[in-house]
């Protein structure tokens, strides 16, 4: 008869504490007291427990890994965030891994799952998983989410909402009454805080804003919210993101409408290629390299027992040739 290993609960009952502070000692050790942890610790000699591959956090050996997931590798929104991940990562010696969830909520749950057990900690930048799926996975390792706020857990989101606002108030000042929204994916927190943001600051400056969506957070998907937008008949368009905004422009100058003549585009994240639309793209920008940076800084903080405090980063909008006055018949 093959004897029965050892778990946490058994651990727990041996030192006297909570099963769940036995795993966190294990799996995020920063987050229990010394005390606390050294007596886990003896205890788990003491019957013979060894933890699970997943729940060590940085077994001897181990090379010193970072996962950053990213919903889609193709937009250009996450180079800069990339590039600045991987260069504070070495600074910190560690090396960067990179996954890409593909827009879906079951890739990245599978990614996180098989590749988080070689990895330090992880970043998850927009994040598609619900906040239940995330805090379980952050029993495991550090967690640092970007352009989502789980509480609990260490964030870091740029202010695009404010920055949304002030679109919204660029727009009613040309005139334009009637400001569709072009959604992006349903299942996106920061989607939902855009569009909140742009239906409150419509509503105090007296304009009407109109939900368009949801849309694939691509040129594909701006294309068919330009035909949304056609058929609705608002004079101005703020989109998700600024793959949205080029194709919902190019769709709208397939169809013979000239920008800003007769409508106005706004974008969100300033990614390369927008300022060579033309006309160029009026867009809210954010510093996407400094919160890549920010973002490795607070997992080795999480590893090393130091404290990871969530953080907003300002936005502010860059106008450019792709807003002007409302034309003279106002779609409201």
């Amino acid at each position: 008869m093959t004897e029965r290993r050892p778990t946490i609960y058994d651990v727990a009952r041996r030192c006297g504490v909570a099963a769940s502070t036995v795993s966190r000692a294990f799996s995020n050790p920063a987050r229990v007291n010394a005390t606390t942890r050294a007596l886990v610790r003896a205890a788990a000699a003491e019957i013979g427990y060894a933890p699970r591959p997943l729940a060590r956090a940085e077994a001897p050996g181990r090379s010193r890994t970072l996962m950053l997931v990213v919903t889609d590798i193709a937009n250009p929104y996450y180079a800069s965030m990339i590039k600045a991940v991987q260069a504070r990562a070495i600074e910190h010696r560690y090396t960067l891994a990179l996954t890409d969830s593909d827009e879906s909520p079951q890739v990245e749950a599978s990614n996180l799952r098989h590749l988080l057990a070689g990895s330090s900690g992880g970043i998850l930048a927009t994040s598609r998983l619900s906040d239940d799926t995330v805090r379980q996975l952050a029993r495991h390792r550090p967690l640092v989410v970007v352009n989502r706020e789980i509480a609990g857990l260490p964030s870091l989101v740029v202010d695009t909402a404010g920055g949304m606002g002030e679109a919204v108030r660029h727009l009613a000042a040309h005139g334009h009454r009637r400001i569709a929204y072009l959604s992006g994916p349903r299942n996106s927190w920061i989607n939902g805080q855009r569009w909140n943001a742009v239906r409150g600051a419509a509503a105090e400056l007296g304009a009407r804003a109109v939900f368009l969506g949801p849309h694939a957070p691509t040129r594909e998907g701006g294309h068919d919210a330009a035909e949304a937008l056609l058929l609705d008949g608002a004079t101005a368009a703020i989109a998700y993101n600024d793959l949205v905004a080029i194709g919902a422009v190019r769709r709208l100058q397939h169809r013979g409408i000239r920008l800003p003549q007769d409508r106005s585009v706004v974008g969100c994240d300033d990614i390369f290629g927008a300022d060579l639309l033309v006309p160029g793209l009026t867009t809210v920008a954010g510093p996407t390299g400094q919160v890549g940076s920010c973002a490795v800084d607070l997992v080795h903080a999480e590893l090393t027992g130091g404290v990871a405090r969530s953080r907003t980063f300002d936005a502010h909008l860059r106008v450019r040739g792709s807003t002007g006055p409302a034309p003279a018949t106002d779609g409201n």
